[in-house]
C-alpha cells in the first residue's frame, strides 16, 4: 500500500454532511464508502482547461485521461488547502486561486483493479496564468494536454473508455457553471 492509501478521508452522507473517517484504501474497496472528494480544473488564457493522464501507477483509473488533478481532503480540511497541495504534488503549480463550482456525486469500479470511487466530489476551477507552466510528477501523470470543454464533451462522447469515470459529470459542472457566468455577464441588469 502507497503512503498516499493509509490517509484519512472524510466519510459523508448523501448530502455532504460529514460522518466519521477512513483510509484511503478502505473507501475505495469494494463496495466502497461515500467519501469528500475534489476535482480541480485549471483554465487557460483561451478557456481551455487542462487534462492530465493518470499514472500507470494510480490505483484507480490508471492511463485514464481526467481533470487537472484531483484527490482528497483530510478529515476538516478546507478544500483549497487540500487542493492547492495536490496541484503543487500533480502538476508543479502553486498560487493559483480556486473556485468552486458544484458538486458531482457518484459511484464507478474500475474493472483493471478491483478498487471503486464512491465520492462526493467538490468541482473546483482556477485561471493560470499565462507565464505559469506545470511540471508534472510522473508517479502522478503520464501525460498532459489542453482541450476546449465543448471538443472534451464531445470526445467523451464518442470514446468514454479513455476517460476517468467522473470526468464527464465534473466537466459538465464546470460547463453548467461557466454557462450561467456569461449569461449573468451578457445580463447584468438580471434579464
Amino acid at each position: 500500500m502507497t503512503a498516499r492509501e493509509a490517509h484519512l478521508v472524510e466519510l459523508v452522507d448523501a448530502d455532504g454532511h460529514a460522518v466519521g473517517t477512513a483510509t484511503v484504501a478502505d473507501s475505495h474497496r469494494a463496495p466502497g464508502r461515500l467519501h469528500r472528494a475534489f476535482s480541480v480544473f485549471l483554465r487557460n488564457e483561451s478557456g481551455q482547461v487542462l487534462l492530465q493522464q493518470r499514472a500507470a501507477a494510480k490505483t484507480r483509473f490508471p492511463l485514464r485521461w481526467a481533470n487537472t488533478c484531483c484527490g482528497h481532503p483530510l478529515p476538516g480540511e478546507a478544500l483549497d488547502v487540500a487542493a492547492a497541495r495536490r496541484l503543487i504534488e500533480e502538476v508543479g503549480i502553486a498560487d493559483v486561486p480556486l473556485t468552486e463550482v458544484g458538486v458531482y456525486a457518484y459511484y464507478a469500479e474500475d474493472p483493471a483493479t478491483g478498487r471503486v470511487e464512491y465520492e462526493y466530489d467538490h468541482v473546483l476551477v482556477g485561471d493560470l496564468p499565462a507565464d505559469v507552466q506545470p511540471v508534472p510528477d510522473p508517479d502522478e501523470v503520464a501525460g498532459l494536454r489542453w482541450t476546449s470543454l465543448p471538443g472534451l464533451l464531445g470526445e467523451m462522447e464518442s470514446d468514454s473508455r479513455s476517460y476517468a469515470p467522473w470526468l464527464l459529470g465534473v466537466t459538465q459542472r464546470l460547463a453548467e457553471a461557466t454557462e450561467a457566468v456569461e449569461v449573468r455577464s451578457a445580463h447584468p441588469d438580471g434579464r
